[in-house]
């Protein structure tokens, strides 16, 4: 729901709001009486390959508020997870967000899968933004979609009219509960009504006899084990891990989970929030039912046990019952389950505290889950000996208590696996359950006991952010007394140079011993006797002074003045020759106005005090220079201008052909790409509704080493004018493995086709090698300048036709000359738009594992990962928030790297920034202090040379001031975002275009936003000069401003334990979204102006205009071709690897290099193919709240 959330209200006003508006939800009013209805249900989620849940969330939040219960089940939620949740959960209705295109396709595969389940009564909500259009919403709701909401609806009803309308809609058409006719049921469908007839009292006390007497009966041999614990303990992901491992040891096992959360005293809503962490819902062979206390102050339901009951009679070989984490010494479960276990962590307090749960008496098992933590081990002995203590237990060994640490949110966590096979003998021993699909006797290997933590960042290294910004404070603070002391001796040096001193020295010069001694003449007195120079008190005063001013100035502080005459020289002169590794450098300074005036390319300073003149040296510099405040290069470079080459549409041969149109006579080229949602998540294209939707929508469809080879097809990827930008995270160590291929083979095509008769030879070898299946084809024609380079070898791999010594010569020498970079960074996609598929350790460590393996090879032109915060802003960060969350990633993923070993020189140059800027102030200097920081922590606390120390960042003007009404304002926006990043010198630029508010870019509109930066470098004559910035006061206060506001950021994240400690606890995420929620709330209520969004506006909205826009989207005959070729290349290739993809899982369990397989392995298998067999060995992405 999009932009549902553009249009916040003040939280005091909504609840105003909720609060008039709850009865008419909860009652039902008749001429004899009021009847209590149940509150209504939904389920709400974003759509697959979707990670924009920030709005989701807010929405959730406030159908929560008015009463209903929410299931929500978070980000990437395909129709199966959707649908499935609402049948198990007797839903009303289903709200969903859906951004990533195939909002038709998916929306319908709902309805039509609703209506196969004959679930046709749940109404189904959604919002997209402007990006689903109205004509697309007309033909949504024709189906069956009970209402899209468009931005314009929020516009004119407001956010809470918004909720109401949803809310009274699902009322309307909700379905009452019936008394179900038999108390037996095989299905999903019929198990959520018969749930839901517990729930609601449907049955009366003699026919619940019956019931239960049936139920006891047909269950009597079911186990039911319950889990209680207090709130974040982390019950959810053991419930998890439970059911993984269940379902690892026993395929066939058939498992029933019933889920309570606490209902909302002053709304009677609750979030019924487990699902979203639960990955094994997906199985068939679970069933989950999630379930409100609907009454105060207890963890159960009223029905709960009767649930239980039902449950066990069906054909379930176990239940599972999960309470509410209201406090520590709930133990109601106790009376309801078979075998209770208790969850809890180290955050117990003083061990006297443990003496009051009444959980440690009773729980058959503990969990001391969280075991990370600081003080677990503390903790495991404290609870231990509790647990002999409330037993009277003191003979027994340590080891056979049941008090089991674990680390859940960890993939394969040893201690969770010597908790489950502990957990089953202890069942087996007390309950001697009989099922055909369990023996409860799992083999599973507990050699290892205890949790391994995976510690990413050292203990002593935790504090890294703050040191870095107590570090900043103290460079800042010198500069300000080194720039008094500079001062004082120039007026000393100016006073004694006044009165004619003979012995002064040059400027910065300090006098000779002799002369700072020397007796000071008496009245009268013409000479000494003992032949010391004779000076007059004035001047010896003076010249001591000044001998004390330049002696407290750093030696740095001295060369910096003493350097600078010569400096200026080099900047003002007509022309300024420089050397760069050996090589010669020339630059004219001046470039000629039409008024013939010289526009100097560097502004340098004129300041005459040696004070501010070293304020500018140590704090700006010229670009250069250190600290790199005014850019990193010392002039731009000459035929290269940061322009970025942008496209991603259908398949990688219409990508290809946008490529060559936008690059065509261009001196530099600089591909920036866009992949599919479905590529984005590591998928491949599938002909399933709900992913076909998406194949080739907002992004080129990319599954394969054949895709890549054709969508950089005519480009030499190692020639030193090109380099290539992919923008991609989750699945981005796959995709950089087929680019590297890609360039390699290249290389490969190059080298054969030198010598005619080595081509020849290949020729021949390629016919036979692909006789059967004939080669795969580039579809189409090619474009103008493309010369066919990259084609010659699909369906190939370049070593098949090249001896290995020669292959290996080729493949070493590519790898040191491509250029470009790849996103890859995980740890801003956790912390807002999330694209993350692998659990946040396992991709952390590929991470690193490409960088270790760039390092060992020598890949010094390519960046190994784009240190993002434009993702960050777009999710609704402010400029302060993302620069210090990018930064903050950033040196993050320095001590990372720094901890597994590898040199600060060998990996820093290899790390490229991405930020996003736009409107606000704060971006006019975002680049300055990213910069100014950068330099100073890479030199004064990492040790690194000048190379690491210059950061390189790439701006994307905003999407988030992209906006769906009068589209065509956009432009302006983006040409004032773009001034601002040139005049900033950043080293690449990414121009939005004006409709991707609503659709995939058209090939107008992207020439348009490249022509907005070629006015500006080509055409605007201030950008004759390359330091506009400097020297302006707003600027340099700005730039104090910015740097100060990160570091308190920094401290703020170093309070939590640095990033990683802050993303356990949702702060990043949770920041983000209060800034969102504060920049829609002024867009609202007009403090924010906004010019044709919410003033200056025009006579007649017409919303309906948004639809004469050309609409891009993947054509059918696009999809089908992608969905095809990928079939192709697996029958192809998947042969030619002997053992499938064992290999490559095989190295990721010894924890060899995972990043050197899958250069292997995107040689034989597909995008899909690969990142399902790693899910198996790293685990998969596990959603948060």
């Amino acid at each position: 729901m999009a932009q549902l959330l553009p249009i916040t209200v003040q939280l005091s006003f909504i609840r105003l709001r909720v609060l008039a508006v709850m009865p008419s939800l909860s009652t039902v009013h008749s001429d004899s009486q009021q009847q209590t209805l149940p509150p209504l249900r939904f389920v709400t989620a974003a759509s697959l390959f979707d990670g924009h849940d920030a709005a989701i969330n807010i929405m959730r939040r406030l159908i929560q508020a008015q009463g209903a219960e929410v299931i929500h089940l978070g980000h990437n939620r395909s129709v199966d997870d959707v649908v499935r949740a609402a049948l198990q959960e007797d839903a009303d209705g289903i709200a969903l967000s859906s951004y990533q295109g195939g909002h038709v396709e998916y929306f319908k595969y709902i309805i039509d899968q609703l209506n196969a389940h004959g679930a046709s009564h749940i109404r189904v909500f959604g919002g997209g933004g402007g990006t689903i259009t109205p004509d697309e919403i007309a033909e949504l709701q024709a189906y069956g979609v009970e209402r899209i909401y468009h931005p314009n609806d929020g516009m004119q009803m407001g956010l809470v009219a918004m909720i109401e309308d949803l809310i009274q809609r699902t009322a309307k058409h909700r379905k009452p509960v019936a008394k179900p006719e038999q108390e037996y049921a095989q299905n999903d469908v019929a198990f959520g009504k018969l749930l839901s007839a517990l729930e609601q009292e449907q049955f009366s006390e003699s026919e619940l006899v019956h019931l239960r007497k049936q139920w006891q009966l047909a269950g009597a041999k079911t186990p039911v084990i319950g889990l209680t614990g207090t709130g974040g303990a982390g019950k959810s992901s053991v419930t998890d891990e439970l059911l993984n491992r269940f379902l690892q040891h026993f395929p066939a096992m058939r498992i029933a989970v019933i889920s309570v959360d606490p209902t909302r005293r002053r709304s009677g809503g609750a979030l019924l929030g487990d699902r979203i962490r639960m990955n094994t819902l997906r199985s068939p062979q679970i069933y989950m039912r999630s379930m409100a206390t609907r009454r105060q102050h207890m963890a159960t339901n009223i029905v709960l046990k009767d649930c239980i009951a039902f449950l066990k009679a069906q054909d379930f070989d176990l239940v599972i019952v999960e309470t509410a984490g209201i406090g520590q010494s709930d133990s109601e479960i106790v009376d309801l389950v078979d075998f209770p276990v208790y969850v809890m962590t180290s955050d117990f307090g003083a061990p006297s505290q443990l003496e009051k749960i009444d959980m440690l008496d009773y729980a058959e098992l503990v969990v001391l889950n969280k075991y990370d933590r600081r003080g677990a081990e503390d903790a495991l002995r404290d609870v231990r000996k509790q647990w002999k203590r409330n037993r009277v237990a003191f003979q027994m060994k340590d080891e056979n208590v049941p008090v089991y640490p674990t680390i859940a949110s960890q993939f394969n966590d040893p201690g969770v696996s010597w908790m489950f096979a502990n957990l089953c003998r202890l069942v087996e021993a007390k309950l001697a359950p009989i099922s055909e699909h369990c023996h409860w006797q799992p083999n599973v290997d507990t050699a290892l006991k205890e949790p391994r933590a995976t510690i990413l960042i050292p203990g002593n290294r935790t504090r890294y952010l703050s040191e870095i910004s107590e570090q900043g404070r103290g460079i800042n603070r010198s500069i300000e007394q080194q720039a008094m002391q500079a001062d004082l001796a120039q007026s000393y040096w100016q006073a004694l140079q006044a009165i004619g001193d003979a012995a002064l020295p040059v400027a910065l010069a300090l006098y000779e011993p002799d002369a700072i001694i020397g007796r000071v003449l008496a009245p009268r007195d013409n000479a000494a006797s003992d032949g010391s120079p004779d000076v007059d008190r004035s001047m010896l005063i003076l010249r001591q002074r000044y001998q004390e001013a330049v002696k407290a100035l750093s030696a740095e502080a001295v060369n910096l003045l003493r350097e600078w005459p010569a400096r200026l020289k080099a900047v003002t002169d007509d022309v300024n020759e420089y050397h760069v590794r050996d090589k010669v450098i020339r630059v004219e300074n001046y470039r000629d106005s039409l008024s013939h005036q010289k526009i100097p390319k560097i502004a340098a300073p004129k300041f005459t005090g040696w004070g501010e003149l070293l304020v500018f040296l140590s704090k700006e510099n010229l670009p250069g220079a250190y600290p790199f405040t005014g850019g990193v290069y010392p002039y731009r470079r000459s035929g290269e201008d940061p322009i970025r080459m942008f496209a991603g549409e259908g398949t990688p041969e219409r990508t290809n052909r946008r490529f060559h149109y936008l690059s065509l006579g261009q001196p530099a080229i600089r591909l920036s790409t866009a992949f599919d949602s479905v590529t984005l998540y590591g998928e491949d294209p599938a002909v399933r509704p709900d992913i076909y939707g998406k194949v080739g929508n907002s992004g080129v469809s990319i599954a394969s080493l054949d895709d890549m080879k054709k969508l950089y097809s005519g480009f030499d990827l190692c020639a030193p004018n090109t380099s290539v930008s992919m923008t991609i995270n989750g699945p981005a160590p796959m995709i950089l493995a087929m680019f590297m291929n890609t360039a390699i083979d290249q290389q490969v095509e190059k080298y054969l086709r030198e010598d005619s008769a080595r081509w020849q030879t290949a020729q021949t070898q390629i016919a036979q090698l692909l006789a059967d299946k004939g080669q795969p084809q580039y579809i189409g024609d090619l474009p103008p300048g493309h010369n066919g380079l990259g084609l010659a070898l699909l369906g190939l791999s370049g070593e098949q036709v090249l001896n290995a010594e020669t292959y290996l010569a080729i493949r070493t020498k590519t790898l040191s000359l491509v250029r470009g970079t790849v996103q890859a960074d995980i740890l801003k996609e956790d912390q807002a738009q999330n694209t993350c598929i692998f659990s946040t350790e396992f991709a952390l460590r590929m991470m690193g594992d490409i960088q270790q393996f760039f390092v060992e090879n020598k890949v010094r032109n390519f960046y190994s990962v784009s240190i993002s915060g434009y993702h960050i802003a777009e999710a609704g960060a402010n400029p302060i928030s993302q620069l210090a969350f990018t930064l903050s990633n950033g040196f993050t993923i320095v001590e990372y790297y720094l901890a597994r070993g590898m040199k600060i020189d060998d990996f820093a140059p290899n790390l490229s920034f991405f930020f996003s800027n736009g409107m606000d102030p704060e971006y006019t200097v975002i680049g300055r202090v990213a910069r100014r920081i950068w330099a100073r922590a890479m030199r004064e606390r990492y040790g690194a040379n000048e190379r690491s120390q210059m950061m390189k960042y790439h701006i994307q003007t905003s999407g988030r001031s992209l906006h769906a009404q009068e589209i065509q304002f956009n432009d302006i926006r983006t040409t004032l975002q773009a001034m601002t990043a040139l005049f900033d010198n950043c080293n690449s630029l990414h121009t939005n275009a004006y409709d991707e508010a609503i659709t995939t870019p058209t090939e107008e509109s992207v020439r348009r936003a490249v022509a907005i930066q070629m006015i500006i470098n080509k055409e605007l004559g201030l950008n004759f000069n390359e330091n506009p910035w400097q020297g302006s006061f707003i600027v340099d206060q700005l730039t104090d401003l910015v740097e100060e506001a990160v570091y308190k950021e920094f401290d703020a994240l170093s309070e939590r334990g640095g990033v990683l400690g802050a993303m356990d606890t949702m702060y990043q995420r949770g920041k983000i979204q209060e800034e969102s929620l504060y920049y829609e709330h002024k867009k609202h209520d007009g403090s924010l102006p906004l010019v044709g969004v919410n003033t200056y506006l025009p006579k007649n909205v017409d919303a309906n205009a948004i639809g004469k826009l050309e609409l891009i989207r993947s054509s059918e005959s696009e999809k089908i071709q992608q969905i095809e070729q990928v079939l192709r290349f697996q029958q192809l290739r998947n042969h030619f690897a002997m053992d499938s993809l064992k290999p490559l899982q095989e190295i990721a369990r010894q924890r060899q290099n995972i990043f050197a397989g899958l250069l292997e392995a995107v040689k034989t298998h597909s995008l899909g193919q690969i990142s399902h067999a790693l899910y198996q060995v790293g685990g998969e992405y596990r959603r948060n709240m």
